[in-house]
């Protein structure tokens, strides 16, 4: 294990492809549960110029318009260019509606304990959680750095600060590590596109790279431990001009962008996409569950870092496995830390969705919680109240260390 090294993250914008697709996936997912709760949904789409392709199957008791929810996203991200726009762009859609055999039907708010046992997971997956005390959010700092970027340059163009900027965009940053700990920016990538060439009303790429250093970066470093010094190297668009971008440039699919969606790859994700589920996906929704246990242990001061790894197999309702790393910053042995999530936290299937009411949150937050979450991060999320970032284990765990 390196305790000395560079790490470097990535994050997009809103407009992104792939994350249009996701959000498109997850604004479907959203309107199925706000008619019924008890819907079954999985979404995909794929992006290209001027095509957007949704396909999806579902078991539900409820009507959704899927090329108008795609339209609306679309139009809402900002694409209003003639070569991709929610208006003219032609929508394909293959959907297929699952029998309704009333399995899912249940209200897991009144399930007992024995009911709740009863009910397995329908997908075979490995998924993984993780939290550190690099950010205030309990993130990477690399991941955490990059969504700020990509969120400022999604809000300067949205409050035409940088009136010439398109919707797609892609940030990076590298941290430099002593003792696993961030010690200073390696480097900062913004990849920032733009609605025309110089040659017409766009502006010079020199212009573009004052701007960007000017109302992208320093805002998002402006109160962070650790600043940019001399030897910090920043590229705005070290390829030249990125005209337009978005699905008449690069094309676009549901899914692909799960580092992004996570840990930026500084922690372990599942394969699985976050997006276009309901929440009887336990491949969605256990990385949730494995991200809450993560980050109660490290808000509780029993490790700097640590990653929870949980196994599941079809016709079972528990994990067939449970792993926990805290790569050495544990104050306790890792096996002792096992041992108190086992106690503390549910990992069943029925009990997530009922912890977290995962059912009723595009009702409770008034439309659209999971297209929210489908862009800078499932986790980590500061200006989101999502049940698995909060950290009310932290007594209980504490409590018990105490006695050890």
């Amino acid at each position: 294990m390196q305790n000395d090294f560079v790490f470097t993250s990535e994050s997009v914008t809103e407009g992104h492809p792939d994350k249009l697709c996701d959000q498109i996936s997850d604004a479907i997912v959203d309107r199925f549960l706000q008619q019924d709760p008890r819907v079954r949904v999985i979404a995909e789409c794929a992006a290209s110029t001027a095509i957007l392709f949704v396909a999806a199957r579902f078991d539900a008791r409820a009507s959704v318009d899927f090329p108008a929810v795609a339209r609306l996203v679309i139009d809402q991200i900002g694409y209003d260019q003639p070569a991709f726009n929610g208006k003219t762009c032609s929508i394909v859609t293959s959907l297929k509606e699952l029998p309704n055999d009333g399995y899912w039907r249940f209200d897991e708010q009144r399930l007992s304990e024995e009911e709740i046992d009863r009910i397995p997971v329908k997908n075979q997956v490995n998924v993984f959680g993780f939290a550190c005390n690099q950010t205030p959010a309990l993130m990477p700092l690399p991941i955490w750095l990059a969504h700020q970027l990509a969120r400022q340059l999604t809000k300067a163009r949205r409050t035409k600060l940088l009136s010439y900027l398109a919707p797609d965009g892609k940030t990076q940053v590298g941290i430099e590590y002593r003792q696993r700990q961030p010690y200073r920016i390696h480097s900062i990538t913004v990849i920032a596109s733009q609605n025309a060439p110089a040659t017409t009303t766009g502006p010079t790429l020199q212009r573009l790279q004052d701007d960007v250093r000017a109302a992208i970066i320093a805002p998002v470093f402006q109160e962070e431990a650790v600043q940019p010094d001399a030897r910090t190297q920043i590229f705005v668009n070290p390829d030249g001009a990125f005209v337009l971008g978005g699905p008449s440039i690069h094309s676009g699919l549901t899914g692909r962008k799960n580092a992004i969606d996570t840990y930026g790859e500084y922690s372990r994700h599942s394969g699985a996409a976050l997006s276009g589920k309901d929440p009887t996906r336990i491949d969605r929704i256990g990385a949730y569950m494995a991200r809450y246990a993560a980050k109660n242990i490290v808000a509780a001061g029993l490790a700097r870092e640590c990653e929870v790894q949980l196994s599941y197999s079809i016709g079972l309702a528990h994990p067939v496995s449970m792993q926990l790393e805290t790569f050495g910053t544990g104050v306790i042995p890792d096996a002792a830390i096992t041992a108190l999530v086992e106690q503390h936290f549910d990992f069943r299937l029925a009990s997530i969705m009922r912890q977290f009411r995962l059912r009723a949150l595009p009702t409770l937050s008034q439309g659209s919680f999971y297209q929210k979450l489908a862009a800078y991060g499932h986790v980590g999320r500061l200006d989101m109240a999502l049940p698995w970032e909060v950290t009310d284990k932290v007594e209980a765990l504490q409590e018990h260390t105490r006695h050890l």
